[in-house]
């Protein structure tokens, strides 16, 4: 069954300073069926955006950000039942074993509910501020995500010797409730995100600004890459945009997509409605 989830305003303008706001939405959010809710990432934003996917970068540069494992933390100790998303987090930026530790840590807090969404990031200077040189943001995420997949998934000692991250006879607990915890990289589909979405991940979140046919090609590309590892393609979770109309929802659905996520500005006193329409929209899918 398609799933419906909100993007949290943990950024900008929107709480006006009372980041509380922000918490009482999710509570609503979880009363009203919505299914999920996803929080971006920036741990810092250089003056430069031109390098933005969709475009115009939609926020001034000294807009604030919350850090969104702390408020995806915070948000499972006020509800029941919402999955827990990023969209997307930033992996590179966080060393692979603080990565495991404050996922797990999430999961194991919110009962199992986190659905982590990773990429690249797009802003040079935000990933070199951190310490990862612009040209192995691929390897750092590549083998970042490998190493918590390591600790996340054995329970005794681990190892990993790879070109960006290695250690010896290691041990990270608790690990996570869901083994193995869902994992969606965002991107385009080139050869090195094809290996780790069917390798690594369980999922894809198509870049802004793709059509329903650039999501419906990536499906068909991915489905068979699964089949080709012995993995079922039914497993395969996308992640596409709707608005706050769900004009969009049959299309995408249509073309694959299993998780319908609508940003929360306007739409937030209305998220029963919304849920209602968006479960009778899949239904006619």
């Amino acid at each position: 069954m398609p799933r419906l989830h909100l993007t949290l305003p943990s950024f900008g303008s929107w709480a006006a300073g009372d980041w509380g706001r922000v918490l009482d939405l999710a509570r609503t959010a979880d009363a009203a069926g919505i299914d999920g809710v996803v929080v971006p990432d920036h741990v810092a934003i250089g003056p430069h955006t031109d390098a933005y996917p969709a475009g115009d970068f939609p926020l001034p540069v000294d807009a604030p950000w919350l850090e969104p494992l702390g408020v995806l933390t915070a948000v499972a100790a006020v509800t029941a039942r919402l999955r827990l998303g990023t969209g997307i987090l930033i992996a590179p930026v966080r060393p692979a074993v603080v990565l495991a530790k404050a996922v797990a840590t999430l999961d194991v807090l919110s009962g199992g509910r986190v659905d982590l969404g990773v990429g690249t990031g797009w802003q040079r200077e935000e990933l070199e501020a951190a310490g990862v040189p612009w040209a192995e943001r691929g390897r750092r995420l590549t083998d970042g995500i490998t190493a918590c997949r390591a600790l996340w998934e054995t329970d005794g000692p681990v190892s990993i010797d790879l070109p960006s991250v290695a250690f010896a006879g290691i041990r990270s607990a608790p690990g996570p409730v869901q083994r193995p915890l869902p994992v969606l990289f965002s991107g385009t589909l080139h050869e090195h995100n094809v290996r780790r979405i069917v390798e690594l991940g369980d999922g894809w979140i198509p870049i802004m600004g793709a059509t329903d046919d650039d999501i419906a090609a990536g499906v068909a590309t991915l489905r068979t890459a699964y089949e080709a590892a012995d993995r079922d393609p039914a497993t395969l979770r996308v992640r596409g945009p709707a608005d706050a109309t769900l004009e969009a929802v049959p299309a995408l659905l249509a073309a694959g997509v299993t998780d319908v996520v609508v940003g929360a500005r306007g739409v937030e006193s209305a998220l029963e409605e919304l849920t209602e329409r968006f479960a009778d929209l899949s239904r006619r899918g």
